[in-house]
C-alpha cells in the first residue's frame, strides 16, 4: 500500500483523481451561479419537509408561541386555512401536535386513548376537508399526563410494558380517525413492534410507522414543551431513564435495528443538526427512509438571532436544512417547513447560488 493510499482503496491528499496545484483550481467551479448549480452534489426540494403544527381547542383563535417566534397555536378552523397553503406549496406531510386542556390531564394520560380527543378531531377535519397531505399523529403520553412524562408513572417510575399497552390503544384510536402515519416518539422498549400487530389486528395494516429510534435526552426541547403546554407539568424532571444518552451513537444504531425488526417503515433522529452525525451513520447503515426533527431549540436559536439582526433568517434557515440532506436525511420535520417552501417554489437549488 502506498503512502497515499486509504485502506479502503481509496487516497489521501493529492491523487490521480484529484490533482494537485497549480493544475488543480478548485475555485474554478465556484466562480459563477450556473456553475456552481451545476455542480451541487446536494439539494433541499419541498418534497423533503414535513409541517409540525400545534392545534388548540376553541373557534377562531390563534396565538403566537412565546419561545418560538413565528410558530403559531391555531383552531382547527385556523389550521386548515394554513394546511391548505401547505399543501399548494407542495409540502407532503403534517405533524399534529395537541395543546391539551389542564383538566383533560392525568396521571395516565388517559386523554390519549378518548376518539373525541383533539388529535382525533383535528385528523377528522383535515380529512373532511379533502386535503392531500399526509397527516402524521404523534404517539406518546406526554400531551396527556399531568407530570409530563411520556410513560405511565407509578412510584417514581415510567413503567414500560404498561405504558405500551396503552401506546396500543392511542395508535389504533388516531388510525380510526384516518390517520395516515403513525409516529410514536415514547422511547419504551418494544413499543414498535406492540403497536404494528395493534394495528394489524384492527385492520390497519395500510397504516404507517414512523418511529422516532433514535431519540435523546435533549436540553433542546424546551420551546416545545411551552407550547404544549408540558414544561410545567415536567418541572426539573427530566426523561433520561427512556431517552436517550446524548454521548451515545452505537446505542442508535441498536435502537434503529431493533425498531426496524419490530416493523418500523421508517426512522426518525431526533434532534437534528446537533446529531447530525446519527442521521449519517443510520443513513448509511441501513438504507431505509431517514427523518430527522430539526426541534424547537433548534429552530429559536435561528429566528431569535435573526430577530436580534445577528444572522439573516433565511440564508441560515436554507443553509441548516441543506445540512439535513446532506447527512443523509431524506425528509426534515421543521417549523421553518412553509417559509422554506415559498423560497424553494421560485428557487429551486436549496441554497443562494
Amino acid at each position: 500500500m502506498s503512502a497515499s493510499t486509504r485502506p479502503d482503496g481509496g487516497f489521501f491528499g493529492s491523487s490521480p483523481f484529484h490533482g494537485q496545484f497549480p493544475q488543480t483550481r478548485l475555485r474554478r467551479n465556484r466562480q459563477s451561479t450556473w456553475s456552481r448549480a451545476l455542480t451541487q452534489e446536494n439539494h433541499l426540494h419541498v418534497s423533503n419537509l414535513i409541517w409540525p403544527v400545534f392545534v388548540i381547542d376553541g373557534v377562531n383563535h390563534e396565538e403566537e408561541v412565546a419561545s418560538m417566534p413565528g410558530v403559531l397555536r391555531r383552531t382547527i378552523d385556523r389550521l386548515l386555512p394554513a394546511l391548505q397553503e401547505a399543501e399548494s406549496l407542495g409540502i407532503p406531510a403534517v405533524a399534529i401536535f395537541p395543546v391539551t386542556e389542564p383538566r383533560l390531564k392525568d396521571a395516565e394520560g388517559t386523554e390519549a386513548i378518548n376518539p373525541e380527543n383533539l388529535v382525533c378531531r383535528t385528523v377528522r377535519a383535515i380529512k373532511e376537508a379533502g386535503l392531500s397531505l399526509g397527516v402524521i399523529c404523534d404517539v406518546a403520553l406526554d400531551p396527556y399526563t399531568s407530570h409530563g412524562h411520556d410513560g405511565i408513572l407509578r412510584d417514581g417510575v415510567i413503567v414500560n410494558d404498561e405504558t405500551v399497552a396503552r401506546l396500543r390503544q392511542q395508535a389504533v384510536v388516531q388510525a380510526q380517525a384516518g390517520c395516515d402515519v403513525i409516529a410514536p416518539s415514547d422511547m419504551m422498549d418494544g413499543r414498535i413492534g406492540a403497536i404494528r400487530n395493534a394495528l394489524d389486528e384492527a385492520q390497519f395494516q395500510h397504516v404507517q410507522l414512523l418511529s422516532y429510534a433514535a431519540k435523546y435526552a435533549s436540553a433542546f426541547y424546551g420551546p416545545f414543551r411551552d407550547a404544549v403546554g408540558s414544561a410545567s407539568q415536567l418541572g426539573q424532571g427530566d426523561k433520561k431513564t427512556y431517552q436517550m444518552n446524548p454521548a451515545n451513537t452505537d446505542e442508535a444504531i441498536r435502537e434503529v435495528a431493533m425498531d426496524l425488526a419490530e416493523g418500523a417503515d421508517m426512522i426518525m433522529v431526533k434532534p437534528g443538526m446537533p446529531y447530525l452525525d446519527i442521521v449519517h451513520r443510520v443513513k448509511t447503515a441501513f438504507g431505509v427512509p431517514t427523518f430527522a426533527y430539526q426541534v424547537s431549540g433548534e429552530y429559536s436559536m435561528i429566528a431569535g438571532a435573526a430577530e436580534k439582526g445577528w444572522v439573516n433568517r433565511e440564508l441560515v434557515m436554507l443553509e441548516s436544512l441543506l445540512a439535513f440532506r446532506r447527512a443523509g436525511a431524506d425528509g426534515i420535520l421543521t417549523y421553518f417547513a412553509v417559509e422554506a417552501a415559498r423560497y424553494l417554489n421560485v428557487n429551486h437549488h436549496g441554497v443562494k447560488q
